[in-house]
């Protein structure tokens, strides 16, 4: 098995301000065709932050694609000629006023690599200090700080939906474990 496939024509379908979706028309491996819906998307971040009381900072905010308020950890869209990290700082601060040390990489995630090409980078640090909160104009939410063993006891119980959060939890707990063995 080869597991490719070639790219033979795009259609643009969508260019927006963050995501741009194409139609594309594939050779597959044993030479049949097939078409694809590809959403493009500059990828983005998220940044488990935990307290010197070992609690992680979260933002609930409204989600408008599900028509809901979701708890999640900071995060944000990458922006161009800023790496992960530099936007992960960033985002940080913006939505929680939080200034992180000691950072490091949880990994990336796909969230749905059926049709999207979206990478998230996650990341943990420390929370050094604080600073003042610095939100977008459209942006509203609320930073609620819920201790580490309690963030993951909620994601196994279904209450944090969002798969980055989940993901970054139970990497954060995980690699928490560990230094604390240490």
């Amino acid at each position: 098995m080869k597991l490719f496939e070639k790219t033979l024509e795009t259609k643009d379908i969508f260019n927006g301000k963050v995501i741009h979706v194409t139609h594309d028309k594939v050779e597959l491996e044993n030479g049949d065709t097939a078409m694809r819906e590809v959403v493009a998307h500059p990828g983005g971040v998220c940044v488990a932050a935990l307290t010197e009381n070992d609690e992680l900072l979260f933002v609930r905010q409204f989600r408008y694609p599900y028509k809901e308020v979701l708890l999640e950890l900071p995060a944000g869209k990458l922006e161009k000629g800023q790496n992960p990290l530099e936007n992960g700082k960033r985002e940080l601060l913006e939505e929680t006023g939080a200034v992180g040390r000691e950072y490091i990489t949880l990994g990336k995630l796909y969230p749905s690599p059926g049709y999207c090409g979206e990478i998230i980078h996650m990341y943990f640090c420390k929370i050094d200090h604080y600073e003042n909160q610095c939100l977008d104009d459209d942006e509203f939410l609320s930073v609620e700080k819920i201790p580490l063993s309690k963030a993951v006891e909620m994601v196994l119980n279904g209450e944090l939906p969002d798969a980055k959060t989940q993901t970054a939890v139970l990497k954060t707990a995980m690699l928490f474990n560990t230094l604390k063995g240490k």
